[in-house]
């Protein structure tokens, strides 16, 4: 069965708000965990409005973030599609290549880096957002990041998320 790589860094991560999708998927047959990593690549990861985690693609910017990989399968992809909003241009699916660690420290430095995919922020505000954010990035989405994490279900119903999303965007930079 044809399985996808998906390198997860935020509410999607065992132990964070989103995982029971995975859990679902892997109870199904549609998911397996493969390994921790890091992106080869600095890139940025921020926190949005509601707490949301994005990874921004905007390579050589922020840190090498951690996250987690699955091995997914193609009704497994769609279930997550769904959840990040890829169709509605929130999220997109894109390559990136990461760095399985062995779990021995610094040892993820020397493996190789795999090609998986990731959900970025939608090309359409991914800019706009690292510069609102003070261009200044995490390494992990940890649980003090996810503290600050509003769920869609809990989130005002009259306004989209892409609409959460320009408000943030049209306040000045942080500090």
């Amino acid at each position: 069965m044809d399985r996808a790589l998906v390198f997860v860094y935020g509410t999607l991560k065992r132990d964070f708000p989103n995982y029971g999708l995975i859990e679902d998927l892997i109870r199904s047959g549609d998911a397996s965990f493969v390994a921790a990593a890091r992106t080869a690549a600095r890139l940025p990861l921020v926190v949005g409005p509601w707490g949301v985690p994005f990874l921004l693609p905007i390579p050589g910017s922020g840190q090498r973030v951690s996250g987690e990989i699955f091995a997914v399968s193609a009704r497994g992809l769609t279930r997550i599609d769904d959840l990040e909003g890829t169709r509605r241009g929130h999220y997109e699916r894109l390559p990136v290549a990461v760095i399985p660690s062995s779990g021995g420290g610094d040892e993820d430095d020397v493996a190789e880096a795999v090609e998986a995919e990731a959900y970025y922020a939608h090309r359409s505000y991914a800019a706009e957002l690292w510069r609102r954010i003070g261009e200044r990035g995490f390494e992990a989405y940890s649980e003090k990041e996810a503290r600050g994490y509003v769920k869609r279900k809990d989130r005002p119903q009259d306004t989209t998320f892409l609409d959460h999303i320009r408000i943030f965007v049209s306040f000045p930079p942080q500090n």
